[in-house]
């Protein structure tokens, strides 16, 4: 079998940097995010392939060990990556290389799964939303799948609800192991801790102890969010045996803007001049995400002179405080001069006398000196 490339999961170079190997991994876990891709098992195998080579590659020892020994080299370190796993065994791992990468957002607790529970409580999702919505907030509608225990076995996932102690555990829902003079206890890998086990799969969860219910929910999303932000909707999660809810964590996925540039709670704007206003000044009317402004163009504007137009930027998510938008501006020159045009530039620079020829003056000891080098 032909051993998959990290770099070719992730579709970058092998010279890409941290951030080009982040912004890349960012771009493939949204794409095949299981909650994208319900029922998906190509997807769901992708999924783990691409975190799987961001926890390489995101790790500069690891990633030196692979560019110079491939995974054999990682292998011999004891990296196996999440071959032979199964998605629900892997996922705590996986969303802790997730939240690392896309942020904690606006706080909130992780309703870990309990001991003998089949799944997590909380629950991920993720939204696209256009550059507007999320400087400005919006409420916008999110579908989603969320689990809850089957009605016909109860959770149990045994038919009829009937179930039998674990003969590897004693229904102790734990195992321990001794070495030496030390006594080491780990959940049972055959009950996964609840002590029990199923006699019959229930026919209409095939055993699995749940089912998985469509809904649609109303997304009230704040003024100023960012790419990466997550959200928490309290009591909207999975849900339990006991009748207990997770919670719905919606991460943000936001689109760039044509003109536009975010940078935290500033924005940037480039700003087209022509040579001729860069030398002379001028007053040009510029967007703003509010509506319109005047900028003053002084004569002898430099390119990539920066203007600052304070609280003209995103609204802080937390503090509600106005960033600033920093307009650039961009020298244009003409991409071709007729007969006419080049004989006015030519009588200009001339009227400048001296003050045309700039490098004359800089130059002239720099020539004497060359001169003295030759000289026998």
């Amino acid at each position: 079998m032909t051993e998959l490339d990290y770099y070719e999961i992730l579709e970058i170079e092998r010279t890409s940097s941290q951030d080009e190997i982040k912004k890349a991994y960012r771009k493939m876990a949204l794409k095949y995010h299981p909650d994208r891709n319900p029922d998906d098992k190509e997807a769901e195998e992708k999924f783990k392939l691409v975190n799987e080579a961001y926890q390489v590659l995101s790790d500069e020892q690891k990633r030196a060990v692979y560019d110079r020994y491939g995974k054999a080299g990682l292998e011999g370190q004891g990296f196996h990556g999440f071959e032979g796993q199964s998605y629900e065994d892997i996922m705590d791992d996986l969303s802790a290389i997730f939240e690392s990468v896309f942020g904690g957002g606006f706080t909130g607790r992780r309703a870990n799964r309990s001991s003998g529970e089949k799944y997590n409580l909380d629950l991920s999702a993720q939204m696209e939303i256009s550059f507007k919505e999320a400087v400005f907030g919006a409420k916008k509608e999110l579908k989603y799948r969320y689990k809850k225990p089957c009605e016909a076995c109860k959770g149990t996932g045994a038919k009829d609800g009937e179930v039998k102690e674990c003969e590897y555990c004693n229904g102790q829902g734990q195992v321990y192991m001794r070495q030496g003079f030390m006594t080491f206890a780990q959940t049972c890998p055959q009950c996964h801790g609840s002590g029990k086990v199923i006699r019959e799969k229930c026919p209409k969860c095939s055993g699995r102890g749940y089912e998985e219910v469509e809904t649609t929910i109303t997304v009230d999303i704040p003024e100023g969010v960012d790419d990466g932000n997550r959200l928490r909707i309290p009591n909207a999660g999975n849900v339990a045996i006991d009748g207990r809810r997770g919670d719905l964590y919606i991460t943000f996925y936001v689109e760039e803007d044509e003109h536009f540039v975010r940078h935290g709670d500033d924005i940037y704007l480039e700003v087209p001049v022509f040579f001729t206003q860069a030398v002379l000044g001028d007053v040009i009317t510029i967007p703003t995400l509010r509506g319109e402004k005047e900028l003053n163009l002084p004569q002898g504007a430099k390119d990539k002179q920066q203007f600052v137009f304070r609280g003209e930027g995103v609204r802080n998510v937390h503090s509600g405080q106005l960033g600033n938008l920093i307009a650039q501006i961009r020298i244009v020159y003409p991409k071709s001069l007729n007969d006419r045009q080049k004989e006015l530039l030519r009588e200009l620079q001339e009227s400048f006398g001296i003050e045309s020829k700039p490098h004359e003056s800089m130059f002239e000891s720099a020539f004497d000196k060359i001169k003295g080098w030759f000289k026998k």
